[in-house]
């Protein structure tokens, strides 16, 4: 790419240059915005790529950015600043497709410009390709086979203000939750889209997010529509987005993603004239739409079926191409929902930052910063105290170093450093063959007393086997989950004791003492599969639950 020319702008008094470009493939000359000399020097962040080690501290600094446009709402056009860049593009360049309509529901009044498609209109035909020649066909997906094309719409995700409803929640899953997960796991890295509006509200998210090595990319002001919006109003969009991620980390974005992907032929001559690449996608998760905050009604387990097929087709072969797979970090939902999955996919997938399955390595205009193409698992990470900076190695456990007493369970009761086949064996996640999540705090053994009927059997009670009521109290024999409140294991339920007294022995024994998962769910569906179980039910996997199986439970 060669600078083929500079233009003056003229901002506060102070001359500005604008370095515009051209290429040898005919595309459109592109600019990078230079913005008012008097926009504060970022600070707290890196400026260059950061392999590590990566400060995973959990609290980040509520301060917002000063002098901007009221955020979530649409920015003016009027500003001298929008006015100069405006005046910048090519408009002989952009082509004259309409201004857009959608009723008070979101439905497009018109949904086609006809079989031709003269403006490459993705929303009405998933176009990625410019009918416009001077433009690159859109990025959407990764070209190699088994990439993973990691990416987050609507960051950073901002924390509540502690009135606020849901906030317990919510700030349990706001920034800096999902950079740090991603830092502890496998050291990995992901392709961000940023709304302005939330990044002059929550900065310090942001400059965690390019600290921690991933790539900053520009997803509007306020997310509307953007063939719906006017020329000016398109610039508006894009430029205070992107001034607010230059303010807050000292990068100028060249990438960026429009809302719901809506995008033509006149929006993409735009936003590429300003420098931006048009990045979409070709699988999705639809995880935005499941019951949370800013989210509708669609069921997470509908969600986890998409995971589910995704690795499930690869595994087999039915699919073997690259994706780049559509996610938020936009609530509790969204990011719980990657939290789980992410382990899951690494073991199938390789998993790298968007645009780093499409060979770009440098996107800011600022040349210092060079990405690697490929993901480095195991890099330290930081955590600041208040008196020393400790330093640990973010290394996939194994199961030569795990705890017996979990594993294949499927009891969601493994404490930090017990062995697991999955994530139902844990009270969190199971990450490379070991549960992570809590600490035990309990005696490794105890002994209890157990009153029990016997008939054939000394170890378990008769009267649940083979029959598959779900009714069988804890110690009742047992030929599968179905026969007991909770699960069956060993041939005997856990679960809850049976208060009644009918013809009995009593028994004491002594035993190594597991975490009773009863006194943290409700027994009755593991196992089950009826697609009932409420939230705190106990869950041997989603088939069990209204919404998701999370740690044993139903629920988030």
């Amino acid at each position: 790419m060669l600078i083929a020319n500079a233009l003056l702008l003229v901002v506060g008094g102070v001359a500005q240059v604008y370095a515009a470009t051209t290429t040898t493939s005919g595309l459109v000359a592109q600019f990078s915005p230079i913005f008012p000399s008097t926009l504060p020097k970022a600070t707290g962040v890196v400026t260059s790529y950061n392999p590590g080690p990566y400060d995973i501290t959990t609290k980040l600094s509520a301060d917002a950015l000063k002098g901007y446009p009221p955020t979530w709402e649409s920015p003016p056009t009027s500003s001298a600043e929008v006015k100069k860049v405006y005046d910048m593009i090519d408009w002989s360049k952009v082509p004259k497709a309409p201004v857009r309509k959608q009723d008070s529901n979101g439905n497009w009044v018109s949904d086609s410009d006809g079989d031709s498609d003269p403006y490459c209109w993705w929303s009405s035909t998933n176009c990625v390709k410019p009918k416009a020649k001077y433009l690159p066909a859109d990025i959407h997906t990764c070209p190699a086979s088994g990439d993973w094309g990691l990416n987050y719409d609507d960051g950073p995700f901002n924390r509540y203000d502690a009135s606020e409803d849901d906030a317990e929640l919510e700030n349990k899953y706001a920034e800096p939750a999902l950079y740090n997960f991603l830092a502890e796991t496998n050291n990995q890295k992901a392709s961000l889209f940023y709304i302005g509006s939330n990044v002059v509200n929550y900065p310090a998210a942001a400059k965690r997010g390019l600290n921690d090595g991933h790539h900053l990319c520009v997803h509007t002001w306020s997310h509307p529509a953007m063939t719906t919006q006017t020329n000016a109003q398109i610039v508006a969009e894009l430029y205070w987005t992107l001034k607010a991620i230059k303010e807050a980390t000292g990068d100028t974005s060249k990438c960026w993603r429009p809302p719901q992907g809506d995008v033509d032929d006149r929006v993409r001559a735009i936003a590429y004239q300003m420098g931006l690449r048009t990045i979409l996608w070709d699988e999705d998760t639809n995880d935005w739409d499941m019951p949370a905050p800013g989210g509708g009604e669609l069921s997470p387990k509908v969600v986890d079926g998409y995971f589910k097929k995704w690795v499930s087709n690869y595994e087999s072969g039915k699919d073997e191409k690259g994706h780049i797979v559509l996610e938020h970090e936009l609530n509790s939902a969204t990011v719980n929902m990657s939290m789980f999955w992410l382990p899951k996919l690494q073991e199938t997938f390789n998993v790298i930052p968007a645009l780093a399955c499409n060979g770009i390595s440098q996107p800011y205009w600022e040349t210092s910063f060079k990405y690697p193409l490929s993901n480095s698992p195991g890099s330290p990470t930081t955590t600041a105290t208040s008196s020393k900076t400790t330093t640990t190695t973010a290394a996939t456990p194994t199961t030569t170093t795990c705890t017996s007493g979990s594993y294949g369970l499927g009891n969601g009761d493994g404490y930090n450093g017990a062995c697991c086949k999955d994530q139902s064996d844990c009270w969190d996640d199971c990450i490379g063959g070991k549960c992570n999540g809590p600490n035990s705090t309990k005696s490794a053994t105890a002994t209890k007393t157990t009153t029990n009927t016997l008939l054939t059997s000394t170890t378990c009670a008769s009267g649940s086997y083979g029959l598959g009521n779900g009714n069988g109290y804890n110690d009742a024999c047992c030929k599968d989950q179905s026969d007991c409140w909770d699960d069956c294991i060993g041939g005997k339920c856990n679960g809850p004791v049976n208060t009644k007294t009918p013809s009995k022995k009593s028994i004491t024994e002594t035993t190594t003492k597991k975490p009773s998962t009863t006194a943290n769910c409700i027994p009755g569906t593991r196992g089950k599969k009826k697609g009932n179980g409420k939230t705190g039910y106990c869950c041997s996997s989603s088939d069990d639950c209204l919404e998701t199986c999370r740690s044993g439970k139903c629920g988030l």
